[in-house]
């Protein structure tokens, strides 16, 4: 009673409502590359489908990440070296990201060239014969898992309190479900802007794997001060700059299309 007491005033504190303000604005950052591929993927079913599928994606999203911030002891411990290839460690961490790396750059490439090399009818034969409703529901499951990560990790930076943590979990994929509706429409309706979501997934997909790489290169450095890690603010700064471009593109198309119907 005691320790539930202490737990909500720290919630209830003007450090513990700073740090869930921090926190649900950085779980929600740390999100966009999780629906933009339950976005992507849920797109393969049909229509009515597509927002249960959606829900259910980010429900588990939030079950994963909820259960596994009881265990941040654990998380932690994948940290350490599982075996070693000469000087490099391999720890548990390393081998989730790279699993999960790899998975999410096979994935995407297929959703690539499917683009690419297919025409519409195709595309729509390939989803209603190649995708089942529990098929999506798998893949989305391990990317949740493998995303929740890098949420756990960024949670417990900032705040070590599991309710702060919890809440701000529950905050943002409750704002993510609200609006992943709107989100997939728009991603899926734009040609160009899912291309540019498909290729932000390879990029996120090549930093997983790299991540793995650079954490198993850190073990052969004995100074944790010279340590290698990779910024993944890069690839949303790429992103936010991708989309600008585009929604220019869409504004000028839009004008042109305007123009051309007048002359008619």
């Amino acid at each position: 009673m005691h320790g539930l007491a202490s737990a909500s005033d720290g919630i209830f504190s003007l450090n513990g409502l700073i740090s869930l303000l921090t926190l649900s604005i950085l779980e929600i950052i740390l999100g966009i590359d999780n629906i933009i591929f339950i976005s992507i993927a849920v797109n393969k079913l049909p229509k009515k489908q597509q927002s249960k599928a959606r829900t259910i994606g980010l429900v588990l999203a939030l079950l994963v990440r909820s259960i596994l911030l009881l265990f941040v002891g654990w998380i932690v411990g994948l940290k350490a070296a599982l075996f070693y290839i000469g000087p490099y460690g391999v720890s548990g961490k390393a081998l989730i990201l790279m699993g999960g790396g790899i998975f999410l750059l096979v994935k995407t490439w297929k959703e690539i060239q499917e683009k690419i090399h297919s025409d519409e009818d195709e595309i729509a034969h390939n989803t209603n014969n190649k995708n089942t409703f529990s098929a999506i529901i798998q893949q989305i499951i391990i990317i949740d898992f493998i995303f929740s990560f890098d949420s756990i990790l960024a949670a417990a930076g900032v705040s070590g309190v599991a309710s702060i943590m919890i809440t701000a979990v529950v905050i943002s994929m409750v704002l993510m479900i609200l609006f992943s509706g709107a989100v997939a429409e728009f991603i899926n309706k734009n040609q160009g802007i899912k291309m540019i979501a498909l290729n932000f997934l390879l990029v996120i997909g090549a930093i997983l794997v790299g991540e793995a790489i650079v954490d198993a290169y850190n073990f052969s450095v004995a100074d944790e001060k010279n340590h290698i890690e990779l910024n993944k603010n890069y690839a949303y700064i790429a992103l936010a700059f991708a989309m600008m471009i585009e929604f220019f593109n869409m504004k000028e198309r839009k004008i042109k299309r305007m123009k051309d119907f007048g002359k008619e």
